[in-house]
């Protein structure tokens, strides 16, 4: 939007300037230009739809450029030719008028700055409140976030980009279409920490806020706010109204007293109510859920988590097992401690599948001395100094054989060796299915060690033995020390060890998230307490009793009967 100090082809005055050329301009005509161009663009933006935002003054043809004029035809074309609409002078919502003159410049700035800052910003503010006070938006937000912790839940979270390749091949896609690059590429292995699910957490608590400001908080404040009634058509007019002849206005006060309610007289009027809690519990209810949301949402920018596979009989650091989820998360105290797995078992049922396995864990700190020593299982973790390990997973991690190699001389026995061999999980390759782990035994240690005997197992409870051509050779239960011959070699199996999969955690924000449940669940109680309010007038013969509740009305309306029954009558 141009001035008419900016304008070359207006006719009359403008002339002159056309003869000069424009660029003789002086700074002061193009900066009234400029200001006046910055103006009308705020304006266009801010200033409320169909309303005219942008004013030459000073000018016969009092040029004006309406909101709805720039949105339909850019803010570069000016209308010629009387003004676009109603001048709306006295409407403190409006922007102000914006002259060129540099003479008003200085006051132009002035106005439309307070404009900006006292009408326009604090009106967006309200209409901001509002929307995001908006009931179906925050149902909205509580169903997505509902939906993806279903999501979290279903796929395990905080694993190895192996684990995810594994199990979720791009072949054949979990019902269809969730596989791997899937995963990886939305952050579904670590749902509970992405941006969008904790903004998700962020605008349901922003939403909670407008709600609290804009309808919950205002309520209270009115509610709070008591004042005696003196007409007696307000009274007859309430939810529950009734004239009470040849009665006193003390007896009704006394008996109202003794059902519960704060009663205030002032002169021939009085003022009772009840309840008010159940007024402020909702207000209480928000809060308690803010403080478990941001709870949650400490949890995952400030923890740590990882897992660790731990053979049986060996330790590892604290520090070594957690990673940082983000910049705001901290180690521990403890995390240059050691967990020592002293022992791991596991329990059958009678048709041979797992029933439940334990880790007999201590925690060593850095000078050797114990801190503490318990045996974990599923759903019963060890916690120790912020940090929480969970049993969640075990491996088969090493094979104990002996070997005895045949003299040559009948009735002498051969050379003897104890090997403790390493085991690998073959889930998943050459065909195996299941949880299935092998070693290998060469027959030769010292020349060809690719020829040997394959040993595997799926449990402690059996291993199956192949010679060094595949065929199987039979099946020995370990520390049985029954001797099996393979490939002309005594073999003898002992033990086998395992590995337990622990999973560490760090969660500061639980304390939060509890505080908020517990909050949330005794405002909750409090906010279904009706607030009953009841305003009573003396007369000369009579009282006029007028009541009202915000919820039980029916109980309500059967107590007042009850009080009004129950007020002695006097008669002359």
């Amino acid at each position: 939007v141009r001035s008419d100090a900016c304008d070359d082809e207006d006719d009359g005055d403008d002339a002159v300037r056309l003869a000069v050329g424009r660029e003789r301009a002086t700074r002061r005509e193009r900066r009234a230009c400029s200001r006046v161009f910055a103006a009308c663009s705020v304006r266009w933006w801010l200033a409320p739809r169909g309303r005219g935002v942008c004013v030459r003054d000073g000018s016969d043809d009092g040029t004006r450029m309406s909101t709805r004029a720039m949105r339909g035809v850019g803010v570069s074309l000016a209308m010629r030719g009387g003004r676009a609409g109603k001048s709306g002078e006295g409407d403190e919502r409006e922007a102000p008028e914006v002259k060129a003159s540099s003479t008003s410049a200085a006051s132009d700035d002035e106005a439309f700055t307070k404009w900006l800052l006292n009408a326009e910003i604090p009106s967006m503010g309200k209409k901001t409140l509002k929307s995001l006070s908006s009931l179906p938006l925050a149902i909205g937000e509580l169903l997505v976030i509902a939906g993806f912790s279903a999501l979290g839940t279903v796929i395990e979270q905080n694993k190895g980009y192996s684990w995810y390749v594994a199990n979720y091949p791009t072949e054949n896609p979990t019902l269809g279409f969730i596989d791997f690059p899937l995963i990886l590429d939305l952050g579904l292995d670590h749902i509970y920490t992405t941006w969008y699910f904790l903004g998700l957490l962020g605008l349901l608590g922003a939403s909670l806020t407008a709600c609290t400001l804009t309808r919950q908080w205002p309520v209270w404040k009115v509610a709070a706010k008591w004042k005696f009634l003196e007409r007696r058509a307000a009274l007859l007019a309430m939810d529950e109204g009734e004239a009470v002849p040849r009665a006193h206005l003390s007896d009704l006060n006394e008996l109202l007293a003794q059902r519960g309610y704060q009663v205030f007289v002032k002169g021939k009027t009085m003022y009772a109510f009840k309840g008010l809690i159940g007024r402020l519990a909702p207000i209480g209810v928000h809060a308690a859920l803010l403080f478990t949301l941001g709870g949650s949402a400490y949890s995952g920018l400030g923890g740590l988590s990882g897992s660790v596979m731990v053979p049986d009989g060996t330790s590892f650091e604290i520090g070594s097992g957690l990673n940082r989820g983000s910049l705001l998360s901290s180690m521990p105290g403890i995390a240059k401690s050691s967990v020592q797995v002293n022992d791991f078992t596991i329990d059958y049922l009678p048709n041979g599948q797992v029933s439940q396995f334990y880790s007999d864990l201590s925690v060593i700190d850095p000078t050797g001395k114990e801190l503490t020593r318990k045996t974990i299982s599923v759903n019963i973790p060890l916690r120790a100094g912020g940090v929480t390990m969970y049993q969640t997973d075990w491996a088969l991690s090493s094979m104990q054989v002996t070997v005895e190699k045949p003299s040559g001389v009948e009735g002498v026995a051969g050379k003897e060796n104890t090997y403790v061999l390493p085991m690998a999980s073959l889930e998943g390759k050459s065909g195996f299915q299941g949880r299935i782990w092998g070693t290998f035994l060469p027959l030769d240690f010292e020349q060809d060690q690719r020829r040997g005997i394959s040993i595997v197992a799926r449990d402690f409870q059996s291993v199956a033995i192949y010679d060094s051509k595949g065929a199987f050779a039979g099946v020995r239960r370990p520390e049985s020390k029954k001797p099996i011959v393979v490939d002309g070699l005594n073999i003898v199996i002992g033990s086998v060890k395992g590995s337990t999969g622990l999973e560490l955690k760090t969660d500061p924000g639980v304390p939060y998230v509890y505080a908020g449940f517990a909050g949330l669940m005794v405002t909750s109680f409090l906010s279904l307490l009706s607030h009953s309010q009841i305003w009573a007038i003396q007369e000369e013969n009579a009282i006029v009793v007028g009541g009202k509740s915000n919820r039980a009305k029916e109980e309500f309306k059967t107590e007042l009967d009850d009080v009004l029954n129950s007020i002695p009558e006097y008669v002359d």
